[in-house]
């Protein structure tokens, strides 16, 4: 009997011991593994080696992307605050998997970086010590970093800063919580969810020269600074998984506050003046625009037999130290080198000029106006009204592919077409009817600046085309500017049944005792 006993209560204590499990996580190697919301200063402490610094939270201006935190979006493993009535916030930094102690972790009461328990060990984590109710976290302990073979091109120039590193290749749908820039000096520099961490492994950063990014957010400039003039050695993406480093020997010219212009010419034979200040003495100046363009010592650009359009003068360093930079002018033209084909529906070179200077027109649309509305032929939310081969699109469509709205949808079936060409001065007017009647007319209009009007049906088109008394403006282009909850319980599935059987044994040792 006293066998039986002791046996029951050897069970009950086995069982109380599986209940001391500790009921926030996943626990082994007597840490609890779980997430936490790790504020950029503490997540890239120990991660910045022998040059820490403070990395501070990213303050955003948009209203949207800095939200995107969620599985698979743009900004997934960041953390963010409470938007503002204006819909802007902050970017905090980066939810991360932790290792801690039960001590630990009860030692932070309810400032514990909302931490959510794991059900498993989490492939790469930070060990997160406690001393004081103050916590620190540890570098990421990552058993197998993985290396990744790619290229890396650095931008001098970016909508998101003064630099910008694109890789080669990166691994699709892997989220980055973090990553790190290092010199070959020994230098590291942290980089930042919307401010610095883009999409598809693409990284940017200011020196100063760009203050305000594409969105118009401010850019921070303290410490980044110091990348200019060094070289990369090794960019470092901190995954789920652990690190994913790339290998690289890529130097960051210096950039400087600079101004470049190059004035508006007209197209042909000619020459037009360039302007440049705020170089570095030891700057060697090497230049490139297009075939047939020269550039003297005395500023002058001169060009032979150049086309209308917009050109982009590049001034480089030759040895390599500074950044290169540039400036956009455009070389215009009176002429209207094309003409409508009624019975193709398609802008063709007219009389007296050849394919190729139809093919230039053609190229240099900047934009379509169909009975008053613009259409943008290129860039973000173009609409190919006209394709590169002259040819009408009657069934384009502006708006998305959900609300689309087709273009030519005028009742009577009549449209004035206005197309607009960078480098021609003048547009070229087209109007044309879905009716069966045919019309000719000739519409010359004695303005500052004459367009070619031009009234057809599908069958049958005249244009006369009237010269105009436009000069072109000047442009100037510049790379310088100034400017928490509580803790969540973990898996207890194993607690309640083993406890459950304790109690079964001892009931049924009693019961057969009473017997």
């Amino acid at each position: 009997m006293k066998n039986q006993k002791k046996i029951a209560v050897l069970t009950a204590i086995a069982a109380l011991a599986v209940n001391a499990v500790p009921l926030t996580g996943f626990a082994e190697d007597n840490y609890i593994y779980g997430t936490m919301d790790i504020p950029y200063a503490e997540f890239y402490k120990a991660e910045l080696g022998d040059t820490p610094y403070e990395v501070d939270a990213v303050s955003s201006a948009t209203t949207t992307k800095w939200l995107k935190n969620g599985e698979g979006e743009l900004f997934e493993g960041s953390y963010h605050s409470e938007a503002a009535d204006d819909g802007s916030g902050q970017i905090l930094g980066a939810t991360y998997p932790v290792a801690i102690t039960q001590a630990d972790l009860d030692a932070l009461g309810e400032n514990n970086y909302n931490f959510t328990a794991l059900s498993e060990t989490p492939e790469a984590y930070k060990i997160v010590t406690v001393s004081n109710g103050t916590a620190d976290f540890s570098a990421v302990q990552d058993t197998a970093p993985e290396t990744l073979d790619t290229t890396i091109t650095l931008a001098t120039t970016s909508r998101y800063g003064d630099y910008q590193i694109n890789l080669g290749t990166f691994p699709e749908s892997t989220a980055v919580y973090g990553a790190l820039v290092k010199t070959a000096d020994g230098g590291a520099y942290a980089m930042r969810h919307e401010q610095n961490i883009w999409r598809q492994g693409a990284l940017s950063w200011s020196c100063g020269i760009t203050l305000t990014e594409g969105h118009g957010n401010s850019l921070d400039v303290e410490n980044y600074d110091e990348i200019s003039g060094k070289t990369i050695s090794e960019v470092v993406y901190i995954t789920k998984s652990g690190y994913l480093t790339v290998n690289t020997d890529t130097y960051v010219p210096i950039k400087f506050e600079n101004t470049l212009t190059v004035e508006d010419g007209t197209a042909g034979t000619g020459s037009v003046k360039l302007t440049k200040e705020g170089y570095p003495e030891d700057y060697k100046f090497e230049y490139s625009i297009a075939d047939n363009f020269s550039v003297g010592d005395d500023g002058i650009v001169a060009y032979t037999d150049a086309a209308a359009g917009a050109y982009t003068l590049t001034v480089s360093d030759a040895d390599g130290k500074y950044a290169s930079n540039s400036a956009s002018f455009t070389l215009s033209t009176e002429d209207i080198p094309v003409d409508y084909d009624a019975d193709n529906k398609q802008l063709v070179a007219a009389d007296g000029f050849t394919a190729d200077d139809a093919a230039n027109f053609l190229k240099n649309i900047s934009k379509v106006n169909v009975n008053g509305t613009d259409y943008a032929a290129s860039g973000r939310g173009a609409v190919a009204i006209i394709g590169s081969d002259g040819v009408i699109n009657f069934e384009a469509t502006s708006g998305n592919a959900s609300s689309a709205t087709p273009i030519f949808n005028a009742e009577d079936g009549k449209y004035t077409i206005t197309v607009t060409a960078t480098g021609y001065s003048k547009p070229y007017v087209l109007e044309i009817s879905d009716t069966e009647e045919t019309s000719e007319t000739e519409t010359e209009t004695e303005t500052e600046t004459t367009s070619t009007t031009k009234s057809t049906t599908t069958t049958k088109a005249t244009t006369t085309t009237a010269k105009s008394t436009t000069t072109a403006a000047k442009s100037t282009t510049t790379t310088a500017s100034s400017n928490s909850e509580s803790p969540k319980t973990g898996d207890t599935r194993t607690a309640l049944p083993a406890g459950m059987l304790a109690v079964a044994g001892l009931t049924a040792i009693l019961a057969k005792k009473k017997k």
